[in-house]
C-alpha cells in the first residue's frame, strides 16, 4: 500500500447534515489533516476522506474514532480502499485515549475538576478542552447530584496549574451545547464534604453569565 493510502481513513455513516468543519473537528487532536473530502449523496448516510501527513495519526484516529457515537450515528473508521489499520507495536504515546477503548491508560497526580459542565459533553470534548493547557493524560465525565463533572489528568505539575489559571471561567463548547466552567486543583479529602456546596454554587454561576457572559480569549 503506498504511503498516500496509508496515510488516508475512511469515514462512514457520517450525519446527512454534517459540515466539513465538524469532520476537522472530529480528528483535527490526531495529527495534521492534509485535506478532507466529504462525500453526502441524497441518501444519508454520508462518509468521507481524511488524509493525514503522518500514517501513525491516521492510525490513531482510527484507534480513537470507529465505533464513536457522534450525534447518533455510530461512525465507521477505517484505512481507505479497504486497508487495515497498522500494528501499535511502535512506541507512541497513545494520550488521546480515557482508557475507556482499550490501550493503556495514564493516570497522574496532577488532576484538576471542572464543573458546570453541560449534561451533552463526553470525555472526548472535554480533553479537547483542556490540551488547550498541556499535556492531558487522562479525562473522565460523569454525573453526580444531577450535575456533570469532569475529572482531567496532566502528566505534570506545570500545565495542572496553567490549566488553572488560563481555563478556569471559559467557555466550553461541543456540537450541541455550551457553558461556562470552573477548573480547581483535585481535592479527594474534601471532595465528599464540599459536593453539595460546589454544585449549587455551579448552578448559580451558570444563571449568572447566561445573562452577561464573558470574553472568550481568542488565542484558544
Amino acid at each position: 500500500m503506498g504511503r498516500r493510502n496509508s496515510c488516508t481513513i475512511y469515514v462512514g455513516n457520517l450525519p446527512g447534515d454534517i459540515r466539513e468543519r465538524e469532520v476537522e473537528d472530529l480528528f483535527y487532536k490526531y495529527g495534521r489533516i492534509v485535506d478532507i473530502d466529504l462525500k453526502i449523496p441524497p441518501r444519508p448516510p454520508g462518509y468521507a476522506f481524511v488524509e493525514f501527513e503522518d500514517p501513525r495519526d491516521a492510525d490513531d484516529a482510527i484507534y480513537g474514532r470507529d465505533g464513536y457515537d457522534f450525534d447518533g450515528y455510530r461512525l465507521r473508521v477505517e484505512l481507505a480502499h479497504g486497508g487495515r489499520a497498522q500494528s501499535y507495536s511502535y512506541d507512541r504515546p497513545s494520550s488521546f485515549s480515557n482508557g475507556r477503548r482499550g490501550g493503556v491508560s495514564r493516570r497522574s497526580e496532577f488532576r484538576v475538576m471542572v464543573d458546570g459542565l453541560p449534561s451533552s459533553a463526553s470525555w472526548q470534548d472535554l480533553k479537547d478542552h483542556m490540551r488547550r493547557a498541556g499535556d492531558v493524560c487522562f479525562s473522565d465525565v460523569y454525573r453526580e447530584g444531577g450535575a456533570t463533572v469532569g475529572v482531567v489528568d496532566y502528566t505534570n505539575y506545570d500545565d495542572m496549574k496553567y490549566a488553572i489559571r488560563k481555563l478556569d471561567d471559559t467557555e466550553f463548547r461541543n456540537a450541541f451545547s455550551r457553558a461556562y466552567i470552573r477548573v480547581r486543583q483535585y481535592d479527594a479529602r474534601s471532595r465528599s464534604r464540599s459536593r453539595s456546596l460546589s454544585y449549587s454554587r455551579s448552578r448559580s454561576y451558570s444563571r449568572s453569565v447566561s445573562r452577561s457572559p464573558l470574553p472568550v480569549d481568542e488565542r484558544f
